[in-house]
């Protein structure tokens, strides 16, 4: 299960009163009808949202708004950063990325026009944070390097330990985990001694995400206890909330599915009363897991219909994707391999619609860059014909100046000639040089710009019209059959049009597959095949043990990587449909040019001869993917000793 429950911190104005910091908010509220068109009205409007925004988030934002609109009214610029700073930090909790984006970019346009070092500093924080929950990690950084720099210059240490919380939390996205602890430590132990609770509990809920991702269950269990204490201590439910979920990720990772139900109840019910939508999803389908684990399919089925339903009422389309592959593993596990198979094609075909729109959104990131790059090649370009216009007029000038001097000149005329030939002679090379590096730059451009619009339609055509279509025939055949009374010769020719169906719905996944699950368009081999042994684990189906030796940072080729992907997908689903196996073993490891897959389980085994006649669409895919990588293939396997498969290639 994917912790989609990290802290996503802005740092906010904290615009207050002095009279009023110590107040609660039945005294604050009190204050408004003697408010008046003023400053201090847009400080009470904060001061008032702040005491909702954990508990109470949709009625902070109509307090947050009457503080913009009073500060646009009466031209107070603070309050209208103030007003933004506060705003996006529910904007960010609730998921609308996008939207926080558009208002803290008009803060730093704003804080720049007031020449406001510390708002600034603070804007640019926000809007990398902005950046970073969108996955713009380039942008992110720039945004957070600016902020750091103002920071370090003002010597506020409150706000540098923040500043490497949030350091923490984007390496932890970025799965460097490593790295995001040694920050995460640093902004825990300088939060104690400020004696900030609200954000010491944000800082050591991040940091306990990277231990957890890290596999230090000790250390991210303490953390999440001592987080879920201050959350209980200053009446933040949001914070709780993400305890109870975070304990429930736990709990499910180490298999202690009791404790596991324990917290995703609690969660559960806060995130219905504080309408955290994806939240609620996420624990309901951890209850799911749980009546799984416990062989009591029917509230299993229950609980994953709930999360199913969740995700269409409010367009999760990720959580989808995964609660449809459990699905897929609930039906395996009740023996229903048609379903089973039904849900795997949907998860597939989501997951690829997902990664489809995800390269499309990257093609046109680089289609804006070359456009950029290229208006700003041509402005060279016409800066660098300026000034050899204004060359060429120069020596013209003196060429005209030595001929009106006479035949006494005549030597040093020769030389400036000859001189000024060489030049010009020079600066055409150079242009020609220039004209045949830009043609080769585009000829490239356009062949990487063609194969990605191509792959980018077949995924399209094949996943949204062919593969729904045959899927939607199989499953109205499915449901017709049972309707229908056959004679032998008609049922036996109607199982056949269903097998060509199947070979038909298998062959379109084949090629569909081709393109790059979205774990290896981000992340690479090493991460995408750790999460999809993760996310078996979590289905209960089966107990992948995944290793990989020399993989960090080490770079594969994207094709390479994409075909062992599949090759490992094709394995595992094979152990999990026809081996019955318990626990299974996937180790890749790299080393001295050579990189070797290993897939090992304690199923039923079978006997290896009769794979020299399997004319079975999934060993045929496993063995040409091999061919293609000029790979050798050994299977192991006797019937009651499992089986083990050895892929051994060089790169």
């Amino acid at each position: 299960m994917k912790k989609y429950f990290v802290f996503s911190v802005l740092i906010c104005a904290w615009i207050v009163l002095p009279a009023q910091s110590i107040m609660n908010r039945d005294s604050l509220l009190r204050l408004l009808p003697m408010a008046k068109n003023d400053t201090n009205t847009v400080k009470l409007y904060i001061n008032i949202g702040q005491q909702y925004e954990t508990n109470e988030p949709e009625t902070a934002k109509q307090y947050y708004r009457r503080a913009g609109e009073l500060s646009k009214k009466i031209g107070y610029t603070k309050g209208v950063i103030s007003f933004i700073n506060n705003y996006t930090f529910i904007l960010n909790m609730q998921g609308n990325y996008d939207s926080s984006l558009l208002l803290n970019l008009q803060a730093v346009d704003l804080s720049k026009k007031s020449n406001d070092s510390l708002s600034l500093a603070k804007t640019l924080f926000n809007t990398g944070t902005s950046y970073r929950n969108l996955g713009e990690y380039e942008s992110a950084v720039k945004y957070y390097e600016e902020g750091k720099h103002i920071f370090q210059k003002l010597g506020n240490e409150g706000i540098d330990a923040i500043g490497e919380d949030i350091l923490q939390l984007l390496y932890y996205q970025m799965h460097q985990y490593t790295k995001g602890i040694q920050y995460g430590e640093s902004s825990v132990a300088k939060l104690r001694k400020l004696n900030e609770p609200t954000m010491l509990g944000t800082s050591l809920t991040n940091l306990g995400l990277n231990y957890l991702s890290a596999k230090n269950f000790d250390k991210a269990t303490a953390l999440f206890k001592e987080a879920l204490e201050i959350s209980i201590k200053t009446g933040d439910k949001n914070m709780e909330q993400s305890q109870y979920m975070n304990m429930g990720d736990v709990y499910l990772q180490k298999g202690d599915f009791e404790k596991m139900k324990l917290y995703m109840d609690k969660a559960l019910v806060l995130s219905k009363e504080l309408e955290l939508h994806e939240s609620e999803l996420i624990a309901t389908k951890g209850l799911s897991f749980y009546y799984q684990f416990k062989k009591n399919y029917k509230l299993a089925e229950k609980y994953a219909s709930e999360a199913l339903s969740l995700s269409y009422r409010f367009n999760l389309r990720i959580q989808r994707q995964k609660v449809f592959a459990h699905f897929s593993a609930l039906s395996y596990s009740m023996q229903d391999m048609k379903q089973g198979d039904y849900y795997a094609t949907q998860s597939t075909l989501l997951g690829d619609s997902i990664l489809n729109e995800t390269i499309q959104n990257n093609t046109l990131k680089l289609e804006k860059k070359y456009e950029k790059e290229k208006k700003e090649n041509q402005i060279k370009k016409l800066e660098a014909d300026k000034k050899l216009q204004q060359l060429s007029i120069h020596h013209k000038n003196i060429l005209n100046s030595i001929l009106i001097a006479g035949v006494a000149s005549l030597l040093l005329i020769s030389l400036l000639s000859y001189r000024t030939f060489k030049q010009k002679q020079k600066i055409q090379q150079q242009r020609i040089g220039e004209l045949e590096t830009q043609q080769q730059l585009t000829a490239t451009e356009a062949v990487l710009k063609g194969e990605e619009q191509e792959r980018t339609r077949l995924a399209k055509d094949l996943h949204d019209g062919l593969g729904g279509m045959l899927s939607g025939i199989k499953y109205s055949f499915t449901t017709m059959k049972g309707n229908l009374v056959m004679t032998p010769e008609n049922h036996q020719d109607f199982e056949r049009s269903m097998e060509m169906l199947d070979s038909s719905i298998r062959e379109m996944r084949r090629v569909a597959h081709n393109m790059m699950p979205e774990a290896l368009v981000r992340f690479g081999l090493d991460t995408a095949l750790n999460d999809f042994c993760n996310d078996i684990n979590q289905s209960g189906a089966l107990k992948i043990n995944y290793q990989s030796i020399g993989l960090d940072g080490i770079p594969i080729d994207q094709t390479t990587a994409i075909t062992l992907y599949r090759i490992i997908q094709e394995l595992i689903n094979n152990t999990m449909k026809h081996a019955n196996a318990t626990t299974a073993i996937v180790q890749v490891t790299k080393s001295n040019g050579q990189l070797s897959v290993t897939v090992e389980d304690d199923g039923k085994g079978f006997d290896t001869s009769i794979l020299k006649n399997n004319k079975g669409i999934g060993w045929v895919n496993i063995q040409n993917r091999v061919e293609f990588l000029k790979g050798k293939l050994d299977i192991r396997s006797k019937e009651g000793e499992g089986t083990s498969v050895q892929i051994e290639m060089y790169t």
